[in-house]
């Protein structure tokens, strides 16, 4: 009940609006109507044509302005004469002939009228903002505007357009949940009488979810269907199920041929139960029978030729089943025989495909095995290359000059801590000599930490050492050098030999000096060399 009130209250308040007009962003549309205005309405907003909210204006050079739309419309047909003018009694001519060319965008009216103050038209919308706003964003998308149905032409508010078409609409088009087939809400009932899968019941054995297309066949199948006695023409008004007309007709016969015989003598149809006639009497013995009328026989005669022509016509059917039949084991014989083909095809591919995986799993095996051979060929060219770069730098003199690059960055490190320590490539007093290197701390070590830079001889493990004489006793001079050759820092030292550094091939550094953080000449373009010389004593 409160459903219908409501359908019926929104229909008649539906009915009292009108659909909302189009936006102009679709395309050039007459003026603003005026109830979007939110101040009082002045009369220079308005277009003297169509008498509404200007809307991208013109004016003609009578001075008048007109919406864009309005003017082609009115001038499309030729010059025509202004009404404000005339309604103004200022008409002159040829100032107040309206004519293609004669008006100009009048862009200061437009951003005037653009600027404002605007409500929606539509009823329960609370939106508020400019014209220029409701031009470009509102008009013809507020979900409050009204809007016909498309099917049943309803007026209706645009957010209830969705629900509507799906719910409420009797126009919409459903598909039949059996059948598929669309059809209109309000002829649902008529599709159900005649959708060939609408599901029926049997009112013989009580099948249900029957579809109708099949019913007909079901029926002419169901032993519990009850059907008319074959001498309903006759006046048999007996339904009958049909495993129990042979039963019927058995019990009934002397009936049937009473009917029968009333139906030929009288030449119309006896109307009434089976029962019209009391049941014979009993035969005895010496009864004779008494020989049936003429009409009657002919009668059994037809009934008899048409059991014939219906037996023949079963023969006729059993041999063109059989025929189909024939045929039919023909072509499972065919497609038996080319199942057996497509599986021996599918048992040789089937074999292949797995001598195929075989062969890449071999591959595979193989190719992991190079990889590895790959990898330790690299492993062994990065230790030769170390090696080769070792022997492109190693003297073998006793001399060695020690060229540091990009210096500051390398300090930068040794200060934050990434780097602290640096060493030199080897070098030798001689081809089967001491084997020494230097290292270097660019910001100092120890006492000397921020403020100089610490320089360390180191003695190392060579080749030749059980060759060698030791302790090691040679004189050693190290030199910063001045790439500008104004002052080198020079410092010599010869090694303590009761000191444990110098005593086997176990040594490790043996001397180390300290010196103020190189600057100027020492350290050119981010570079820095330092000079080594070993003299044996």
């Amino acid at each position: 009940l409160f459903s219908g009130a409501w359908s019926h209250a929104r229909s008649g308040i539906m009915a009292a609006q009108e659909p909302s007009p189009p936006s102009s962003l679709e395309g050039n549309k007459p003026g603003f109507p005026k109830k979007i205005l939110a101040n009082k309405l002045e009369d220079k907003h308005l277009c003297n044509i169509c008498l509404k909210i200007l809307r991208r204006p013109l004016q003609a050079q009578c001075g008048h302005r007109f919406c864009s739309y309005c003017f082609n419309k009115a001038v499309s047909s030729g010059p025509q004469k202004c009404s404000a003018c005339i309604n103004e009694d200022i008409f002159e001519e040829p100032t107040s002939i309206l004519k293609q060319g004669c008006a100009f965008p009048d862009n200061a009216a437009k951003r005037e009228v653009e600027a404002l103050e605007a409500v929606c038209i539509n009823e329960e919308c609370s939106w508020t903002g400019t014209i220029k706003e409701y031009e470009a964003n509102h008009e013809g998308k507020c979900d409050f505007r009204i809007l016909p149905c498309p099917s049943c032409k309803e007026l209706l508010r645009a957010n209830e357009l969705e629900r509507h078409n799906e719910r409420e609409c009797p126009e919409r088009t459903l598909n039949c949940k059996y059948c598929k087939e669309p059809f209109h809400f309000k002829n649902i009932k008529a599709h159900d009488e005649i959708c060939p899968k609408y599901p029926m019941i049997c009112e013989g054995c009580a099948k249900k979810k029957i579809p109708r297309e099949k019913y007909v066949d079901h029926i002419k199948l169901c032993t519990k269907f009850r059907t008319p006695c074959r001498f309903h023409v006759v006046g048999c008004d007996m339904m009958v199920e049909k495993e129990k007309i042979h039963d019927h007709e058995q019990a009934c016969s002397y009936k049937h041929l009473n009917l029968l015989l009333h139906f030929i003598m009288a030449g119309a149809p006896v109307q009434g139960a089976c029962a019209l006639l009391p049941p014979p009497p009993a035969p005895t013995l010496g009864t004779s029978f008494t020989p049936l009328p003429t009409a009657v026989g002919a009668a059994l005669e037809l009934q008899l030729h048409s059991e014939k022509t219906k037996v023949a016509e079963l023969s006729r059917r059993c041999q063109e089943l059989e025929l189909k039949v024939s045929t039919f084991e023909n072509i499972v014989c065919v497609l038996n025989r080319e199942m057996e083909r497509s599986a021996t095809t599918m048992e040789a591919y089937n074999r292949q495909h797995r001598l195929d995986q075989d062969k890449i799993e071999i591959l595979n095996n193989k190719v992991r095995q190079l990889e590895r051979t790959v990898g330790l060929r690299d492993l062994s060219i990065v230790e030769m290359e170390a090696k080769m770069r070792e022997m492109s730098a190693a003297t073998y003199d006793g001399v060695f000059v020690w060229k540091i690059s990009d210096f500051s960055k390398k300090r930068q490190d040794a200060v934050a801590g990434r780097a602290p320590a640096m060493f030199s490539p080897a070098f030798y007093t001689s081809k089967y000599g001491y084997k020494m290197c230097l290292r270097i701390y660019l910001n100092g070590d120890g006492t000397g930490r921020g403020t100089h830079l610490s320089l360390f001889f180191v003695v190392m493990r060579g080749h030749s050492d059980a060759l060698l004489k030791w302790p090691f006793n040679q004189k050693v001079t190290l030199m910063l050098l001045d790439q500008n050759n104004r002052e080198h820092i020079i410092d010599a030292f010869r090694p303590d030999i009761s000191s444990s550094s110098f005593q086997s091939i176990l040594c490790l550094e043996s001397f180390s000096f300290s010196l103020a953080l190189c600057s100027g000449g020492h350290c050119l373009n981010s570079k820095c060399r330092i000079w080594v010389l070993i003299t044996c004593l």
